[in-house]
């Protein structure tokens, strides 16, 4: 009897041990966690039907929160405080007790994501999973640095909502003057109101505000045969008969299927009308950054950093864009090309619901393109194949600038800009990119990192 109590005994303290050993298993968390965060964010967005300017807000205060926490916990980056407008330093961890700050980056991701979405749930069932998974593995490590996480989340939470995001959702609609030939009106089929027309007055992350990049006006309107006006106009016009007439196969109406990145089109079939969902252009160049971390093996950290940079300069690429918009409220092709050429005449893709100058696409992607061009270097070579999942094949790029030229000319191939916004758009952005990358310091060099550690 007493043998077997030994026994006994020894088997319980062998499980005991066991289960403490397994409690304490470190957590590692990749760079795949972090991708499947932003995928997740994504996806409800399109679930949702989230506006692009709308999307590139949801995509930057997450990744920012994740960023400022790794920051503070690895020497090669440097805090957005004082180079972001009015970001304030996160608040430090209680006490020194051991944290996982890179799960603590994750946990400020996720929580303020799934506070910017409406589809709570949906963000929810990918965090539960993650921390049943970490709880499990050592529930100390998991509890203190979620609680971190979570505080940082709110601190970013404070200032997210001091942008005047809250304040433009009681605003006035767009109002359409329909009696100036010149002015931007609804299009088909939908004829929906002009989405966000008072996104100029958001707070912007880096730019001093959304007139810094103002862009030189359109061309003078005009209607007359050989003006400049005119001229942009049928350019469309034959761009697009030349489509019509060549068909599905030729090079201009693919470019334009792969960048169309139209969160809501609106399909009509007789008397039923129905919508189909999309990624938002913002969205397509996370895609990117997501192939560009992915083939440089980037670890979790600089993974966040390309992020952070690349959706900080999506964001203040569409507040800028947005205030050419509704400034200059120009009519879009599809409107004149009906009234005054061709009443049958469609462009390839969905007029989107805003005025025409500058091109969003444009400005967009110019401004991503330098972000990433500045992570990953000039001459990166990557596959795209963001477009997939909806039925569109994988193209190659030799450039983050040559996938921008052409996710800039593909708005002119469906039908929905003109040249002037194109072009002018792709300075725009472009200008907007160089000023972010040359006024925000992100990475320490080596010698600041060495310095940091021979304090500490």
């Amino acid at each position: 009897m007493k043998k077997i109590t030994v026994l006994f005994t020894f088997a319980v303290l062998y499980i005991s041990c066991s289960n403490e050993i397994k409690k304490e298993e470190p957590i590692v968390i990749s760079a795949e966690d972090l991708h499947a965060s932003v995928d997740k964010v994504t996806e409800i967005m399109i679930h949702d039907i989230f506006s692009p300017p709308v999307a590139s807000r949801i995509f930057a205060y997450p990744n920012i929160a994740a960023y400022e926490i790794v920051a503070a916990n690895n020497d090669d980056y440097l805090s957005l405080v004082g180079q972001v407008t009015d970001l304030t330093p996160i608040p430090k961890p209680d006490s020194i007790t051991a944290i996982n700050y890179d799960l603590s980056a994750l946990v400020a991701h996720m929580e303020l994501s799934k506070r910017l979405i409406f589809s709570e749930d949906r963000m929810e069932a990918l965090r539960d999973s993650l921390y049943a998974v970490w709880e499990h593995k050592n529930p100390t490590i998991f509890e203190n640095s979620k609680t971190y996480g979570l505080k940082v989340a709110d601190h970013i939470g404070v200032w997210m909502n001091k942008d005047n995001y809250p304040q433009t959702r009681t605003m006035p609609k767009f109002t359409v003057n329909v009696d100036d030939p010149t002015r931007w009106q609804p299009t088909p089929p939908a004829y929906m109101d002009g989405i966000e027309p008072h996104w100029n007055k958001i707070r912007p992350f880096v730019i001093d505000s959304a007139q810094q990049f103002k862009p030189t006006p359109p061309v003078p309107f005009s209607m007359e045969e050989g003006s400049d006006f005119y001229r942009e106009l049928k350019e469309v016009y034959d761009i697009g008969k030349k489509i019509e007439e060549t068909g599905d196969d030729s090079d201009e109406i693919k470019i334009a299927q792969f960048w169309d990145c139209n969160p809501y089109v609106s399909v009509t079939r007789g008397h039923l009308m129905f919508a189909t969902k999309k990624i938002t252009p913002g969205a397509h160049w996370i895609g990117i950054t997501k192939i560009a971390s992915r083939k440089t093996n980037s670890d979790f950290d600089k993974t966040l950093y390309a992020y952070t940079k690349t959706s900080m300069a999506i964001a203040d690429g569409f507040i800028s864009c947005w205030d050419e918009k509704y400034r200059s409220n120009l009519i879009r092709p599809e409107t004149l090309i009906n009234q005054h050429i061709d009443d049958a005449w469609k462009p390839v893709l969905q007029t989107p619901p805003f005025p025409e100058y500058t091109s969003g696409h444009s400005v967009v992607s110019g401004a991503a393109s330098i972000a990433l061009t500045s992570i990953f270097g000039d001459d990166f070579a990557f596959d795209d194949d963001t477009e997939l999942a909806y039925g569109l094949p994988v193209r190659s790029f030799d450039s983050f600038n040559e996938a921008a030229a052409e996710a800039a000319i593909s708005r002119m191939y469906g039908g929905i800009h003109y040249r002037m916004a194109i072009e002018v758009g792709l300075k725009q952005g472009r200008e907007l990119g160089r000023f972010i990358v040359d006024n925000l310091k992100m990475e320490a060099d080596q010698r600041v990192a060495e310095n940091r550690q021979n304090i500490n």
